[in-house]
C-alpha cells in the first residue's frame, strides 16, 4: 500500500480539512489511530507492524494522528452514545504525566457502561466538582452517586446539592465502587506500554480515545439495528 491519498470528498467538512494534511491513505490513518487507543501497544510497535505490512509511517506520525483525530471522533461519538442509568459509581485512577501522577476521574452506572471522564492536575473539591458538572452537563442528573471515602468527592457533591432543588443521593461505600475500580483496569491495560504522557494534553486527547474504543466495545454506542463489529463502529464515526 503507497501513499496515494484515498478519496476523500465526501467526508465530514472537520474530518476532511484534518486529513487534508495528514499525507497517507485514510485506511492506514485510522486504522493505526484505532489500534493505538484500543490496544497495548506503542508508537514504535506500530511503526514496526506497519513496516511488516509494508507500509513506512513515523510513530511520530501515528502520534500526530492520534492528537488530530481523536477529539473529532470523541466529539461525533458523544452524538450517538447511548444514555446511562441514574446510578453512578465514581472514583478516580492514576496517569503519569510528564513524570507526575495526574488523576483520571470517571464513573460507571450500576450496569458498567462508562457514564464520563476527566483528566486533571490535582485531586481535590474543585476538580471533583468539575468532573460532576461535566458527567451531568453530558448525561443528565443522577438520583445516586457512590464514592469512596474521599473527603474531596463527598464535598464537591455537597457543594452541587447546596444549589439543587432536589438533592442527589450520596452514598461513600467502597464495595459498591468495586465496579468502577474493576473498569479503571481497561484503561490502564492501554495506557501502560505508553509509559507516561510528555504533556497534560496529549494524555487528555489520548484518553478520550481510549474511553471513547472502550465504551464502543461496551456497546454504548447507539446503531441502526444491524451488529457492527467494534472497529466498524469506530470508522462510521469518521467516514
Amino acid at each position: 500500500m503507497g501513499k496515494t491519498k484515498a478519496p476523500r470528498a465526501t467526508l465530514p467538512a472537520g474530518i476532511g480539512k484534518v486529513l487534508k494534511r495528514l499525507h497517507y491513505p485514510l485506511d492506514v490513518i485510522l486504522l493505526c489511530v484505532r489500534w493505538y487507543v484500543a490496544y497495548s501497544l506503542s508508537l514504535r510497535n506500530l511503526e514496526e507492524i506497519m513496516a511488516e505490512r509494508g507500509i513506512e509511517v513515523d510513530h511520530s506520525s501515528v502520534h500526530r494522528w492520534v492528537i488530530k483525530l481523536v477529539p473529532l471522533i470523541e466529539k461525533a461519538f458523544r452524538k450517538y452514545k447511548r444514555p446511562v442509568g441514574r446510578s453512578w459509581r465514581m472514583d478516580e485512577s492514576y496517569v503519569k504525566v510528564k513524570g507526575q501522577w495526574k488523576y483520571l476521574y470517571r464513573a460507571v452506572d450500576k450496569e458498567g457502561d462508562t457514564v464520563d471522564f476527566l483528566l486533571r492536575a490535582h485531586r481535590d473539591k474543585a476538580a471533583a466538582r468539575r468532573y460532576f458538572e461535566k458527567a451531568i452537563a453530558n448525561n443528565g442528573e443522577p438520583e445516586t452517586i457512590t464514592v469512596d471515602k474521599s473527603g474531596a468527592n463527598l464535598a464537591a457533591l455537597e457543594a452541587l446539592n447546596g444549589s439543587r432543588e432536589t438533592p442527589i443521593k450520596v452514598r461513600q461505600n467502597k464495595y459498591l465502587n468495586n465496579i468502577i475500580e474493576q473498569d479503571h483496569r481497561a484503561i490502564k491495560r492501554i495506557v501502560k506500554p505508553m509509559m507516561g504522557f510528555n504533556n497534560f494534553r496529549c494524555a487528555r486527547i489520548i484518553l478520550a480515545g481510549i474511553e471513547v474504543m472502550h465504551m464502543i466495545r461496551k456497546g454504548q454506542m447507539q446503531d441502526d439495528g444491524i451488529a457492527k463489529s467494534a472497529a466498524t463502529q469506530f470508522y462510521s464515526l469518521v467516514m
